[in-house]
């Protein structure tokens, strides 16, 4: 029983230092349209790099805690309001960091419930696996979820614009994550790109199909459609013509910028799938 604990908690620290890694890593990444990276703020005025770092080391126990209670548990309702009520233990904990700066809270949904779902199946690293349990943990209710004093930014641009946001993506078993981010991020990596490459063009496949709930509510639905078509073009570009494609992404970044477009719900889909992306440039396992 003690070598059991033993392992287990050695299994949770290091699933809650991927995750802590997949934020900070995708914070990191440099440039990044309208987003914080090591260049500029973006389209923030209350965020900034070291501001992320922060934030993204202090949930470092929020998935370490989540991983133990997960650990080979059944996906059900019971898991579901665990991880729940640990994640809004871990959105205090962001908001005392940060001083009341939602850094974080998108991405303590999408990593804490992958977290479960890959502690759930240990014996077992096949993304595909973590990304259905993960939306099956997502489907169950949280019977203990306090009722919101106000809308959410996310609900109130979901009802105005009738898309679905970060639940529906999750209790859909994130379709963006496993159809778009994952295999960008591997086919470039496979194709030799350096990985910061590899990463950008993960999140520029994000970018050209998400929803993105933190663009519609900054721009509308004019801005969304632009941002998506602009991304969309840096991709194709990003596989010809390197002038093309650096033309096209300061085109992209300046659009963002200008407007203040921030594609928050993009970012938190790439760190996930950096989480996820367990190959390195040459096949390996991290």
């Amino acid at each position: 029983m003690a070598m059991l604990r033993h392992n287990v908690e050695s299994f949770a620290k290091s699933l809650a230092s991927r995750a802590v890694w997949a934020l900070a890593e995708e914070a990191k990444l440099t440039p990044k349209p309208g987003l914080v990276d090591a260049r500029s703020n973006g389209a923030h005025t209350d965020m900034s790099l070291e501001l992320m770092m922060n934030s993204a080391e202090a949930l470092r126990g929020t998935f370490e805690e989540i991983a133990v209670v997960s650990y080979l548990h059944f996906p059900n309702q019971e898991l579901r309001e665990k991880i729940a009520r640990i994640g809004r233990e871990g959105e205090r904990r962001m908001y005392t960091v940060t001083k009341g700066v939602n850094t974080h809270k998108g991405a303590i949904w999408a990593l804490g419930l992958l977290t479960g779902a890959r502690a759930a199946c240990a014996d077992e690293a096949d993304s595909e696996r973590v990304l259905r349990l993960a939306g099956v943990i997502a489907s169950f209710e949280d019977r203990y979820c306090p009722a919101e004093e106000k809308e959410t930014n996310g609900q109130i641009v979901k009802r105005k614009y009738n898309v679905t946001g970060a639940y529906e993506e999750a209790q859909q078993g994130f379709p963006h994550i496993h159809n778009e981010a994952l295999p960008a991020l591997l086919s470039a990596r496979r194709a030799g790109k350096s990985e910061q490459d590899a990463r950008l063009e993960a999140l520029l496949a994000l970018m050209a199909t998400v929803d993105d709930t933190c663009i519609l509510y900054r721009g509308g639905s004019a801005a969304l459609t632009t941002v998506k078509e602009l991304a969309a073009s840096c991709l194709q570009a990003a596989r010809g013509s390197k002038r093309e494609f650096e033309e096209k992404f300061t085109r992209l970044s300046d659009y963002c910028s200008s407007r203040r477009l921030s594609p928050g719900g993009s970012a938190d889909l790439l760190a996930a799938a950096l989480f996820l992306g367990v190959e390195d440039k040459s096949g390996r396992e991290r």
